[in-house]
């Protein structure tokens, strides 16, 4: 089978994924993460779903996408509307998903031509490493 290149290696794709991380373009990232279809992934500083912040989304908004794609971890869950209120106020939608999902969906918009964001959560523990 002849297979032939696409519109979309050109663009910041999710090429695999697991519980604990993200690869995006063949490069593993084990922490949380913003990714766009036409720039670098950057880190994103969200230790856990539970500090997310309105700064958070910020440095979201100051993107300028058309939507987000929030993956919240191995699980859906909900951003509280007083944290978006800003991206919701430019009509910027925001979509709550696992991680999994989000990295999915995240590939068929970029694929659409669509200016999506992917802001990860992969949860990064603050207790310190005891020695074994």
């Amino acid at each position: 089978m002849k297979l032939h290149t696409t519109a979309t290696q050109q663009y910041q794709t999710v090429t695999g994924y697991d519980d604990n991380a993200v690869e995006i373009n063949a490069v593993r990232y084990q922490h949380s993460l913003l990714v766009l279809p036409e720039t670098a992934p950057v880190a994103w500083p969200v230790a856990s779903f539970d500090t997310l912040a309105a700064e958070h989304f910020a440095v979201i908004d100051a993107t300028v996408p058309d939507v987000v794609i929030l993956g919240t971890g191995q699980r859906q869950r909900f951003v509280h509307p007083r944290l978006t209120i800003a991206l919701t106020a430019r009509r910027i939608g925001v979509e709550c998903m696992d991680n999994k999902a989000a990295c999915r969906t995240y590939n068929i918009l970029m694929a659409e031509g669509r200016k999506v964001a992917l802001a990860l959560i992969f949860e990064t523990s603050t207790d310190p490493v005891q020695p074994q």
